[in-house]
């Protein structure tokens, strides 16, 4: 994420950032339900978790809610989002610990999982595989880590059709449809699913499947 994006959640932003992904994500609540899933498949009543790009504290909430013995570390460039997290998660706060920046901020660990939820199209192409391979090198050997963001087909017409579908989801006054659509064209950093997924193995992750598809949203989990 370069700094442009960093400024872009603002207070003003972060106040109203809880009332977006549940509007603009097909099925929010559920795509957490499958997360706390399958991190449970692997790590123990009293794991370690890693969250990359936490603020707003939404996924870091709905994980702590279902799994009160886990403790988390989270990381996001934006202090306001993190204001945000530190006021979604204040129940649990005494198991989690928020870091301002970037991969580079997190831990060494060992975690026993890593979750990135919506963070990744903010991450530039160039950038991705290095952060990915800094999420591998934390986690314990075997740990599981769930990724999921806007991906879709690269190639025209095919991306701007997808570039629509995403923007009329999400409910955007139609007099502000076409800023919109130019926006994600130009500020996100949007791969193809094949991409994605090439990228993960790339960075060391093994048995990576798509679990979640979400009209212009997927998510993958793999493993260290």
């Amino acid at each position: 994420m370069s700094d442009s994006d960093t400024a872009a959640f603002n207070a003003t932003h972060a106040s109203a950032y809880a009332e977006g992904p549940p509007r603009q994500v097909p099925g929010f609540a559920s795509l957490h339900r499958m997360t706390s899933l399958l991190l449970a498949e692997r790590v123990s009543p009293h794991g370690r978790v890693l969250v990359l790009g936490a603020g707003g504290g939404l996924e870091l909430k709905a994980l702590a809610d279902n799994h009160p013995g886990w403790t988390f570390d989270g990381i996001d460039p934006s202090a306001d989002m993190l204001q945000v997290a530190e006021q979604i998660v204040a129940l649990h706060i005494a198991r989690i610990r928020l870091h301002e920046g970037y991969i580079d901020a997190a831990p060494a660990g060992p975690f026993d999982a890593a979750v990135s939820l919506l963070t990744f199209h903010f991450i530039s192409r160039d950038k991705r595989l290095d952060t990915l391979r800094q999420i591998h090198h934390r986690l314990l050997p075997g740990a599981p880590f769930v990724v999921a963001h806007i991906s879709f087909p690269q190639t025209e017409p095919e991306r701007s059709m997808w570039i629509a579908r995403h923007v009329a989801f999400g409910g955007i006054d139609p007099a502000q449809a076409e800023s919109a659509k130019r926006a994600i064209a130009t500020k996100l950093s949007i791969l193809s699913p094949e991409d994605d997924e090439a990228m993960l193995r790339a960075a060391g992750f093994s048995n990576v499947s798509l679990f979640y598809a979400g009209l212009s949203f997927r998510g993958w989990v793999g493993y260290a």
